[in-house]
């Protein structure tokens, strides 16, 4: 494996797992996921065709979901499901955010995030030994 496709997986996981993982962090523990929840979703979104109890559901799950795969892709852990369950994340942002306000640029916020998902979504473990994936592989085929 080519070292620089090592770091590129490394950078990008990290990086992208330090942007999920504050936001959580900020949405859980200083904004709360009740406000987050209120200011994001059943606010805004109150006079659309969701439901309210899908908006406040959705609303207090995203900060959780945010902080708990965020921080796992900081240290690799279950890398490529948690990058699909974030892509999912995005998809579902983007759907919002398109809701409200039509023709929403998506280039400051979810398009960064996208990209710096790819690489965790494309390459295997291999291609990222500096995560716990790879230590936890490296374990199991040391066993065998």
């Amino acid at each position: 494996m080519k070292p620089t496709l090592r770091w590129l997986t490394l950078f990008t996981r990290v990086m992208v797992g330090l942007l999920f993982g504050m936001s959580g962090y900020y949405k859980v523990f200083i904004l709360t996921a009740p406000v987050h929840a209120r200011m994001f979703f059943t606010g805004p979104y109150a006079n659309n065709w969701m439901p309210h109890w899908l908006l406040l559901v959705t609303g207090l799950v995203i900060p959780f979901v945010e902080l708990a795969c965020g921080w796992l892709l900081v240290v690799g852990l279950f890398r490529r499901p948690v990058a699909i369950v974030l892509g999912f994340l995005l998809l579902l942002v983007t759907y919002g955010h398109e809701l409200k306000q039509p023709v929403f640029d998506i280039s400051t916020i979810i398009l960064p995030r996208v990209l710096l998902l790819i690489p965790t979504w494309i390459f295997s473990v291999d291609a990222d030994p500096y995560s716990l994936d790879a230590l936890l592989a490296s374990r199991k085929a040391a066993r065998s």
